[in-house]
This record gives structure tokens, sequence and C-alpha cells, in this order.
């Protein structure tokens, strides 16, 4: 027997029914506002009504009579008075506003839960906040939390958002590991899985504690509102910077915080160093580091130690002058660089000596990009062959005034292979993934005020600029193209951001800047260069 087909009103009618429940439960809202003085009104006619009724029902039957007849009469004296009846009226209503007013009490203080968990707090932090010669001490066993705690937030299931902590001055809020044992127990006794921010006031002598969101993990690579010299390390909150920037999360339009980093002959921190474990982001934050450069005209070299192809996609582009995975390739890529370092540095000094601007091609910005290359170094201390970090000095000490930025990223096992030089010139730091506390701290030079994440997404870390704060930090996201596993809109986005093929080395329209600058050795080939552009991602692709 077939199937009878559903009514047209419930296969194609549901976003009509749809609309039509938001529009009724609009206007009922709307009409509620409107309305919301005579539904007052009329609330407190019914507890007037209720309440005359019940004093008429008490009255004994033998005064009902002399009462009805002193009522009949007060309200013939009403009638006949003038304008009694209008004031009558106005008595009446204005009773009835009064007391069809809403009554709800307003929540004072916390609930019996809430004064539980304070009263918890308070007690786990009295072996810290109190000494036995405190004659009034502020934190006793038993004591009375209201004067400790000023303030407080609790979200609905009941745990603390917000908390404004006062504690005695002969706490040592100035060392490093008091507020680290503080910090500790308050995240663990406040509630894990939360990020929570801690503000000392040492001045003071207040602590608050507060619950910050979740960084926006779904921003991907695109092309960022800055000028050039500006590049995007990532997205922070907004009470670390004064600034915001335009960006699509998805579809939809946001503001939100970036972490700018700031190159040039002017910038105080030119190099940057990026530390992580493997799959926290660091090869993520060297792409859209790159694709930035390429944007703002910039020069691009990239050695990577990996080996894994995962810049490849960079191969052959504009503006990209070599993509090196091997010792050999690496050491004459950066014995290149630093030639080119030397060489700009000349130009630019005979250009002032002779009152003359620089020439063009020592202000273009080059970037040299290191991905792991601890493994190039052991590689070559295998074969025999010289460290070819011992060329990155000359662009490390004299990069900002040549225009030449370099960026490193390491993995946290093989720090103790980096050159003294890397650690003095890589002002501007970030550390990805889960890593410890004082792992963090070794890194950044300070430890971060804030918790770390209980899962924490790739290119999720902090980062520190100079000497300036602590950030958290989310990086775009900015997989390989290549990469089938990776989100085909995040591999769509890269796609799009990247420059043209130029023409093969071997062409007659080879770029006349690389024989101008004796340009660096002939790049790896990565896919096919036939492909001028990889097919466009199907949007139901895995």
């Amino acid at each position: 027997m077939a199937r009878r087909p559903l009514p047209r009103i419930l296969s194609s009618g549901t976003a009509s029914l749809a609309r039509g429940r938001d529009f009724a439960r609009t206007a009922a809202d709307s009409a509620t506002d409107v309305l919301h003085p005579l539904l007052t009104i009329g609330r407190g006619l019914r507890i007037l009504a209720s309440a005359g009724r019940r004093r008429w029902s008490d009255t004994p039957k033998d005064k009902r009579g002399p009462a009805l007849f002193l009522g009949a009469a007060g309200v013939l004296v009403l009638v006949l008075v003038p304008y009694g009846p209008l004031v009558t009226l106005i008595t009446v209503m204005a009773a009835a506003a009064w007391q069809g007013r809403d009554r709800t009490p307003a929540k004072t203080g916390p609930g019996d839960a809430e004064a539980e968990r304070l009263g918890s707090l308070y007690e786990a932090l009295v072996p810290y906040f109190s000494l036995p010669e405190d004659p009034n001490p502020l934190f006793a066993h038993g004591g009375n939390w209201d004067r400790a705690f000023s303030g407080y937030e609790f979200d609905g299931a009941g745990r603390v958002t917000r908390l404004h902590i006062r504690y005695p001055a002969y706490f040592t809020d100035g060392e490093a590991t008091s507020r680290a044992r503080i910090e500790a127990l308050l995240h663990a006794k406040s509630g894990r899985g939360r990020e929570y921010l801690f503000d000392w006031d040492e001045e003071g002598n207040q602590l608050d504690l507060s619950v910050l969101a979740a960084l926006p993990t779904g921003i991907a690579a695109q092309p960022f509102v800055t000028s050039p010299g500006e590049t995007v390390l990532g997205f922070t909150d907004a009470r670390g910077v004064a600034r915001t920037l335009p960006v699509l999360e998805g579809d939809e339009p946001r503001d939100v915080p970036p972490v700018i980093w700031r190159t040039g002959p002017r910038s105080t921190e030119p190099h940057l160093l990026a530390v992580g474990q493997p799959g926290s982001g660091t090869s993520t934050l060297l792409r859209s580091v790159a694709l930035q450069a390429l944007r703002h005209g910039g020069e691009v070299m990239v050695v990577e130690g990996g080996g894994s192809g995962e810049y490849s996609c960079l191969t052959g582009r504009t503006g990209v002058l070599a993509v090196e995975c091997g010792p050999a390739g690496a050491q004459a890529t950066l014995e290149w660089a630093a030639q080119e370092t030397e060489r700009r540095l000349v130009a630019a000094h005979r250009a002032r000596e002779a009152g003359l601007p620089a020439p063009k091609d020592t202000r273009r910005p080059l970037w040299i990009l290191l991905d792991r290359p601890s493994v190039l170094a052991h590689l070559a201390a295998a074969e025999g062959a010289p460290d070819p970090l011992g060329r990155l000095q000359v662009p490390l000490r004299h990069g900002r005034a040549a225009h030449i930025t370099v960026v490193v990223a390491e993995q946290f096992d093989h720090l103790e292979l980096l050159h003294d030089a890397v650690w003095q010139h890589t002002r501007a730091r970030v550390v990805l993934g889960a890593a410890a506390v004082q792992q963090v701290c070794d890194v950044l030079g300070a430890a971060p005020h804030t918790t770390a994440p209980s899962q924490v997404p790739p290119g999720r870390g902090y980062a520190r600029l100079g000497s300036g704060p602590v950030h958290r930090l989310q990086v775009p996201a900015t997989p390989d193209p290549y990469d089938d596993a990776a989100h085909p809109a995040y591999r769509q986005a890269v796609l799009g951001l990247l420059p043209e093929r130029q023409q093969p080395a071997g062409g007659k329209d080879r770029p006349a800047l690389a024989k101008a600058h004796h340009g660096p050795p002939a790049q790896a080939q990565g896919p096919d260069a036939d492909a001028s552009e990889v097919p466009e991602v199907p949007a139901d692709a895995p």
C-alpha cells in the first residue's frame, strides 16, 4: 500500500510556521510591555477586591447592616462633593497600582550553597594568609569570610566567576612562588576546566580572580586590516590590548583584539622565537606570518628542518626566494642571507654618505623563517659539515637595520641546541600548546597571570613582546592547504591568500630581483609545477 504524502503545510511550511511563532512571540512581548501599567492596576484591583471580600467575611452578621449603611452614606457624600468621583477614581487607581507592583524580593547575598563555597575557599586560604602572632587575623579558622571577600559573583551552576580578596600586608606577594601557590589553590577550589585571571594589587593588598571566556578558534587566515610592518600573531583578551580588528569567523563578522608584532628598523623586538610541543601550532604560526609578509610585498625564505613538506605550498610563489629542507640547502640559503645582510648595510651606508636615500632594494622586507633548525644542525654534525645556524648570527644581529626579520620555531626538547644569538636577539616570544608554568616562564621571561585551559586547541598559547605583559594567544587557523585532514574551509582560505606562481627558474621571465641580489640557490621543488593551483576543496570534503 502506497504511503500517503505529508500535508503541504507539514512538508514545506516548516519555515513559515517558525516565522509565525517568532512573530507571535514578538507581538506578545511588545503587547506585554505596552499593557504593563494596565496589568499592574488590574492585579492591584484583584488584590483589593480579595481583601475587601475577606474583610466582609470576617465581619459579624449583626454588624454588617450598620457597616453597609456607613458605606452607602460615604459613597453618597463622595458623589455630592465637587470632583468627588474623580478623586475617588484616582485614589482607587493609585491604591491598585501600589498593591499590584512587583514585590519579588531582590537577592542581597549569596545563597546557602554559595555561602558554603565561599566559606570553603576562606578556610583553604587560612594557612597561607595567617600568622600565629597576628593579634587580629584577617584569616582564621572559623572566622567570618565577609571581611576577606568583598565582592563575588557566581554562574548558574553555583561556581565562582569573580572573587575580590583582601589579604594581610605581611603576605609575600612580591615572590612568584608565593603567588603561584595561591593561584594553584584558587584554581583547584574554584573549579577546574576553566581559565582564570589573577590580578594582583600589591600596593592595596588585594587579589581579583575572574573567569575568562575561551578565545575564538574558528578564525581562519584572511587579509587582516594592518599596515606594512605589522603582523598579527593571533588574538587575545580585550582587556590586554587597546585595539580590535574586523575579522570573519566563518561567515559572521566580528571585532576581536589582536596581538600585533611590529617589525622594521624602529622595532624593539625585530625577531621572533616560537616554542611548542609537536602539534601545538608553531608551523601554523610560521605559515600565517609568511602569508602576511607576502601580502605586504615582502620576500620570504623558508628553512624547514622537519622535512615534512608543510611549506611546499609556498614553493615557486612570487616573493618566495627559497624553501629548503636539507642541510646543504639550508647552509647555502643562510650563507646567502648573511651576505645579503652585509650587502644591504654597505649599500645603505654608502647612500647616507652621499646624502641620498637608501636604495629601494635595501628597504624591501626580507623574512627568514626557520622551522626546527636543530634537526638540520644535528644532520650537519653527523655529516661533518658546519652548523647552518652559525650563519644566522649576522641577520640576527644586524637584520633590523637591513629590514631583515628572523622567525625561529623550535620544540621544547631541543631548545638547548639553539645558539646564544637566537636567545639574545629574539625578544618577541611565543609559547604554544600544553606547557608547565616553569617552561612558559623560562621562554617568555615571566609567568602568565592566567591558568591553562583543560583542553588546549592547536595554536593556543601565550605571547610576550619584549618586556611587555604576557598575553593569551590563539593563532589564526592556517593549515597546510595540501593536507587532506585539515578543515576544507581553512585550506581554501590559505589557497586564496597564496601569491601567484612565478615563471620557472630557467625561463626568460625569471625575476630580476634574484639576479640583482645574486639570488639564493634554486629552491626545492614542491608539488607538480604544471599544476598552477590546487583545485578548490569541495565543501563536503573530509
